[in-house]
This record gives C-alpha cells, structure tokens and sequence, in this order.
C-alpha cells in the first residue's frame, strides 16, 4: 500500500510551524504587496501555530479586523498586523532592499 501523499496546503502548515518558515513566507508576502494573499498567509500561519483558539481574545478581535479590512480594502493597520505576529512569536522588521 502506498502512503497517503500530503496535500499542497497540509504541507505549507507543515512547514509553517516553523517559526523561521513562517517569518520568511510572511516577508514574501508583504513584498509581494498583495492584501489578499497577506490574508491568507496570516490565516495559514495561524493554523500552524495551533489556531485561532490558542490566541488572545484581543488578538483575535485583531485579526477578525485585520481580515476584513483586507479582504473589503485591500489595506492593513499596522498595530493589528503587530499584535497578530507578536501573538504568533514573529515581528515586523524592514531590511536593505536587494538590488
């Protein structure tokens, strides 16, 4: 019997519990700019973190937030976005952009 394969979204939350994983593909997805895609990737980075279960009520008052204003208008405030990540052990931080 051949062994069961992983799915492509069981694998990215495999990977995602990985804090430096989770860290990198939430860089990836601010550089690319996209809002929808920032909430999906937040949404994913939660599940691998454990779920929506395991964070504050304030942070999830934050993130329902968040997720609206992202999905309604494609912007995102900051301090929200910084309780999320901080309540998922992550941080925003800008580097030197590569040429």
């Amino acid at each position: 019997m051949m062994p069961r394969s992983v799915s492509y979204h069981e694998g990215i939350i495999q990977h995602l519990k990985d804090p430096l994983e989770a860290a990198s593909y939430i860089e990836v997805v601010l550089e690319e700019g996209n809002s929808k895609m920032l909430g999906k990737a937040l949404k994913n980075v939660i599940e691998a973190q454990g779920g929506m279960e395991q964070l504050p009520e304030q942070v999830k008052q934050c993130y329902e937030q968040l997720d609206l204003m992202l999905s309604q208008q494609g912007e995102v405030e900051f301090s929200c976005l910084s309780q999320l990540l901080d309540a998922l052990g992550l941080q925003l931080a800008v580097t030197v952009k590569s040429v």
